[in-house]
C-alpha cells in the first residue's frame, strides 16, 4: 500500500514498548477490502469504529482522500493518539470524534471497525450501526486471526443480513457485514442487582466484567470500613462500571467521590450505575486518562483496581503510570488503597513511587495494599 507511512504512527500517550505496536496487518487488510466502498463515499458518509491509534482513520484520509470521517474509539488515549498522529501528517481536518450514538452514525454508508474483543462490545456496536445507519451501509470488520472467533460472525448475522468472510491475508481477516436487518435490536445497558452489597449494577457492552463484580473488587468492597475514616473527598480511579465508586458513596453520605476511566463504555456504565443506585448527587463521572485534569495533592483517598493488560499482552506500564498520577494526586498522608494479581509484585513499585506501602490482605490469587501519600 503506497502513499501514506504507517510506521510513522505512534501510540502514545498509550504505553510505548517494541512488543506494541500502533498499526498491524488487520488494519492494511481493512483498508484495502474497503478501498472501492471509499471511492464511492469519499466526501463523506464513512464511519471509522474502534480505530487504536489512528491506523484507519488516517489511512482513509490519506490513501482514498475521505474527508468528513467520524471516529468513535472507547479509549480516550486512542483519541488522543489519533489527534497526536493526525498533527504529524496534516490531516487533523479530515475527521471528528463522536461517542457511539446517531449522530456518529446517521446516514453512514462506509463503516471501518478494528473488532473488539468482546462479543458484547461488538453486539452493542452493530446494534447501533443496523439502528442509526444507511439501509446500503456496509461494514468492513477486521482483526487479526488470533483474536478472532465463529461468535463473531453470529453476532454480525444477528444485526445484518448478509456476511461475506474474506480470505486471509498475514494473519489477518475481513468480515464484510451488509443488509442492515429492521429486526435488529440492543438491550444495552443491561442490569444486575448483588444483593450481598445491596448494590445494582449496569454495564454496557465490553465494560470490565459486565454486570458482575469481579473478585479483586469484592476484595476491595469487603474493606470499605477500614479505608481512611476521615476522607472528605475519594476517588475510584479506572472506575469501570462504578462499583466502588457508589459502594464508598452509599456507605458514607458525607462523602464526595469521583469516579473516572479513560474508556467511553466503562464511563457510561458508571453513569447508569450510579443512577441505578440514586447517588448522583454525591458521585461525579468523568472520562479522563488517568488523573489528568485533578490538581496536586487534592486527594484524601483513591481505590485503584489496575488492569495488567495492554491489549492482549501482559504489560506492568499501564499499572505504573496510574501509580504515579495517585502519587501525584493523592495529598500528604492520604491513603491509595490498590488490589492486584498476586503474582505482579507491585509493592515495591507502590512504595517507590507513592510512599509506604502495607499488605492489608493476601491470597494466592489477589493482594491488597495501602499506600500513604507522601
Amino acid at each position: 500500500m503506497n502513499g501514506f507511512d504507517f510506521d510513522r504512527l505512534r501510540r502514545r500517550p498509550d504505553i510505548e514498548a517494541e512488543n506494541l505496536f500502533a498499526v498491524d496487518a488487520s488494519d492494511r487488510l481493512i483498508l484495502d477490502e474497503a478501498a472501492g466502498a471509499l471511492a464511492a463515499y469519499r466526501a463523506g458518509g464513512v464511519v471509522v469504529l474502534e480505530d487504536r491509534y489512528g491506523a484507519l482513520t488516517l489511512g482513509a484520509a490519506a490513501l482514498h482522500n475521505a474527508r468528513g470521517i467520524r471516529v468513535y474509539q472507547d479509549a480516550l488515549s486512542g483519541e488522543y493518539a489519533l489527534d497526536s498522529n493526525a498533527s504529524g501528517v496534516d490531516l487533523t481536518d479530515a475527521y471528528r470524534s463522536l461517542p457511539l450514538g446517531e449522530e456518529l452514525l446517521k446516514d453512514a454508508h462506509v463503516v471501518l471497525l478494528q473488532l473488539p474483543k468482546s462479543l458484547d462490545a461488538l453486539d452493542e456496536i452493530a446494534a447501533a450501526v443496523a439502528k442509526y445507519a444507511a439501509p446500503d451501509v456496509i461494514v468492513f470488520a477486521g482483526g487479526r486471526i488470533k483474536h478472532m472467533t465463529v461468535s463473531m460472525n453470529e453476532v454480525l448475522r444477528r444485526h445484518f443480513g448478509a456476511l461475506n468472510v474474506r480470505p486471509a491475508r498475514q494473519k489477518s481477516r475481513v468480515l464484510i457485514a451488509s443488509a442492515p436487518l429492521a429486526s435488529s435490536t440492543s438491550d444495552w445497558p443491561r442490569s444486575e442487582k448483588h444483593d450481598d452489597f445491596d448494590l445494582t449494577v449496569r454495564g454496557h457492552g465490553g465494560v470490565f466484567a459486565g454486570t458482575s463484580i469481579d473478585i479483586g473488587t469484592r476484595a476491595l468492597l469487603e474493606v470499605l470500613d477500614r479505608m481512611k475514616p476521615d476522607a472528605e473527598r475519594a476517588i475510584d480511579l479506572g472506575c469501570g462500571t462504578g462499583v466502588l465508586a457508589a459502594a464508598l458513596a452509599a456507605q458514607r453520605p458525607l462523602l464526595q467521590v469521583l469516579a473516572t476511566d479513560q474508556s467511553a463504555v466503562a464511563v457510561a456504565s458508571a453513569r447508569a450505575t450510579i443512577d441505578a443506585n440514586a447517588l448522583a448527587d454525591r458521585v461525579t463521572v468523568v472520562r479522563a486518562d488517568g488523573l489528568s485534569g485533578q490538581p496536586d495533592n487534592s486527594g484524601d483517598l483513591i481505590l485503584l483496581n489496575p488492569p495488567f493488560h495492554i491489549g492482549a499482552s501482559v504489560h506492568a506500564g499501564l499499572a505504573e503510570k496510574l501509580f504515579i498520577d495517585a502519587a501525584r494526586v493523592l495529598a500528604p498522608g492520604g491513603e491509595l488503597w490498590t488490589v492486584w494479581n498476586t503474582h505482579l509484585g507491585y509493592r515495591p513499585m507502590l512504595t517507590r513511587i507513592v510512599g509506604s506501602t502495607r499488605q492489608v490482605g493476601r491470597n494466592t490469587k489477589f493482594t491488597v495494599t495501602v499506600s500513604t501519600g507522601r
